[in-house]
């Protein structure tokens, strides 16, 4: 089984997660706009409490949005710097897709739509199937992620039950649903812990970038991205 770091700093949530031999450590707090002060001293505690160094993991994964876009640079600003100085392969990881899957652990429902709050009145919406396929953790995606304002979706076909901030517009998303969800968390931020699962079948199944290549998916195309010098060496 491969070792994994993970890290998330989409939303006000930080954390940092390992995956090794399918057992998963994780630190993660609630920290709003502490973000660039935690992370990296957060990975050095997690390394350290499981005896390893960078060199030795075999990649690392993170939250590559959508959220907030200052988290979002962030966590793609530390990764880029991680996986190049230590030479490994990068693991992106949809945000939504991590929410759907720690909902899917709270309740066992299989059939999730996850939303961020994005603020000006729109949401990051996404749909996702969540299985086990071979001891791996797997989010099918089954309506495909967009930024949008929840008075423009028109009628969704499958039916969901919902995670994560953007219910708050839960009225009109039960009304596009063709029978309300059931199960509605919308207090559930994206975890290192599930991005850490998820990227575990896809690094198993080759699908891996280079720390150059290590991105955010911010979903509005107005945002731009200049990656940031690789400037933290191996560990």
């Amino acid at each position: 089984m491969s070792a994994i770091l993970a890290l998330d700093t989409s939303t006000p949530a930080c954390s940092v997660a390992l995956i090794q031999n399918g057992a998963v450590l994780e630190d993660f707090r609630m920290a709003p706009r502490q973000h660039n002060d935690l992370t990296l001293p957060m990975v050095d505690q997690l390394l350290s409490q499981a005896g390893l160094t960078l060199s030795q993991l075999d990649a690392i994964a993170f939250g590559r949005g959508p959220g907030s876009f200052t988290g979002l640079r962030i966590s793609a600003g530390v990764v880029q710097g991680l996986a190049y100085g230590a030479d490994l392969p990068v693991v992106p990881v949809s945000t939504l897709a991590a929410m759907a899957l720690e909902a899917h652990k709270s309740t066992y429902h299989d059939d999730w739509l996850a939303a961020l709050d994005a603020r000006m009145g729109e949401i990051y919406i996404g749909g996702y199937h969540i299985e086990k396929q071979n001891d791996f953790w797997v989010a099918q995606e089954t309506f495909a992620e967009r930024v949008i304002a929840p008075d423009n979706l028109t009628v969704i076909e499958q039916a969901y039950q919902g995670v994560g901030s953007g219910w708050l517009y839960q009225e009109r998303l039960n009304e596009v649903l063709p029978t309300p969800a059931k199960e509605v968390l919308v207090d559930i931020a994206p975890r290192a812990a599930c991005i850490a699962e998820l990227a575990a079948y896809d690094f198993a199944q080759g699908r891996v970038v280079t720390a150059e290549q290590a991105l955010p998916v911010y979903l509005r195309d107005e945002i731009t991205w200049e990656k940031q010098p690789a400037r933290i060496g191996k560990r």
